[in-house]
């Protein structure tokens, strides 16, 4: 009655804090499904007033996308429904039984944006995708779209040549968070800014919004070969691997680096002649760090100068391709790396680099960039984190050794080794299935 404004209220309620009373409990609590879906019907049956009316249709579509009625409620809210086809949102709502009946109920309440679409009658909602190389795309996202279907729907959008590896990432405040593929898009959302708002002080009486971006970006690089899938090169693997090479995190020549940096010069200034000059200024964006001090500026602006002249007939994209085949030379490519304190390893040095990718967990020295030693994914027996730190251990559980790390980014090496162990375990499964 609230929300249908059939109930005045001293107090003003944000649209979502109404529909979280409606919902979240029934949620929770499955014999509460059909109360809601009765009390919506209710409210609807002999109501005169138009504007309840609409509101009331706009939070039995709220209710159709979160769970369906009980077998025994069904034939009657479907025969409310059919019985009132001039109402806008009826097909609709008739539509999205069908629709979570199918793919099953959500685990969340509505998310803000769902609410905020339907109460401006918009039943398609349009969501915007960021990707490393800067550009915004917008999607359509139902209420019960799950994240593997707006992964296929991003890949097929871009011509990328599969969807194998990418995840959808959102990112609050400081965090980049990989979500679940499984699950419904507004259910991993709704799930991250409650998380946020439950772990941020808010002052008394103060309504909190959370600012995310949703990302989308590869997160494994088990079948990755430049110039394989020319999109995923340039839109993609290009600036994620970019900013690991200039962090000074590979094993990398000064030669290397001369070559890279002409590269990176070219697909940042294309034919620009003229930003040369300024080469020594903006060494930090073509050198890795490591590296920057090995010679003057002014050598590096001559070395680097001779290196683009080489390269300033290819396109854009072919620089791009160029750069990432040089990379893939080395054994920490498509690598994701923390840098960590380790407490378990007397031979190693307290601060070492840990590098995840197709190989397994590498550890690295920290300066020299030597890898100390690899453990492949079938010598870890078992993982654990914290929000401080990221533990492993290698071989049998009971005489293995134990890997301990202190981290505040432990969350995300977890969720790294068991999306790397679940897919390759998913390929030796497929390889056994295939017919001898």
């Amino acid at each position: 009655m609230k929300f249908m404004g059939d109930y005045p209220s001293r107090q003003t309620h944000s649209s979502v804090e109404v529909t979280d009373q409606i919902f979240v409990a029934a949620i929770k609590e499955e014999v509460l499904r059909d109360e809601i879906y009765c009390q919506i019907m209710k409210q609807l049956t002999e109501n005169r007033n138009r504007y309840s009316v609409t509101k009331g249709w706009q939070l039995l579509w709220l209710c159709t996308g979160l769970f369906p009625p009980s077998k025994s409620l069904l034939k009657h809210a479907q025969k409310f429904i059919e019985t009132r086809q001039k109402e806008p949102l009826a097909l609709e709502c008739k539509r999205r039984i069908q629709t979570v009946m199918r793919s099953g109920s959500r685990k969340w309440a509505p998310h803000p944006v769902e609410v905020e679409a339907i109460l401006q009658n918009n039943t398609k909602i349009s969501h915007k995708i960021c990707f490393p190389n800067e550009t915004v795309q917008t999607f359509d996202v139902g209420t019960n779209t799950k994240n593997r279907t707006l992964c296929q729907n991003i890949a097929s959008k871009l011509q990328l040549s599969s969807w194998e590896g990418f995840s959808l990432f959102v990112k609050i405040a400081d965090k980049v968070i990989s979500q679940n593929e499984a699950d419904y898009f507004f259910d991993s959302l709704r799930q991250l800014t409650d998380w946020t708002k439950r772990n941020k002080p808010v002052k008394d009486g103060a309504t909190m919004s959370i600012a995310y971006e949703v990302y989308f970006m590869r997160k494994l690089w088990l079948n990755v070969t430049p110039g394989k899938d020319l999109k995923a090169d340039s839109i993609f693997h290009y600036h994620q691997e970019l900013p690991k090479y200039l962090r000074g995190y590979h094993n990398c020549s000064r030669d290397e680096a001369v070559q890279l940096a002409g590269l990176i010069y070219k697909v940042r200034f294309n034919k620009d002649r003229t930003q040369l000059a300024t080469i020594p200024k903006i060494l930090k964006e073509l050198v890795p760090d490591n590296l920057l001090r090995a010679i003057s500026p002014d050598e590096w602006k001559k070395s680097i100068t001779a290196a683009y002249s080489k390269h300033e007939g290819k396109t854009v994209d072919e620089a791009k391709i160029a750069f990432l085949k040089i990379i893939y030379r080395w054994p920490t490519f498509g690598s994701a790396f923390f840098e960590v304190k380790q407490t378990s390893e007397p031979n190693f040095p307290e601060i070492v680099l840990i590098a995840i990718n197709k190989q397994g967990v590498s550890l690295i020295h920290q300066k020299t960039k030597e890898i100390l030693t690899v453990y492949p994914f079938n010598k870890i027996s078992n993982w654990s984190s914290g929000s401080t730190f990221f533990h492993m251990t290698i071989g049998n559980l009971v005489r293995g050794s134990r890997i301990l790390c202190e981290t505040s980014l432990g969350y995300k090496m977890d969720d790294l080794l068991t999306s790397y162990v679940h897919l390759l375990m998913n390929a030796v499964n497929k390889q056994k299935s295939l017919p001898a």
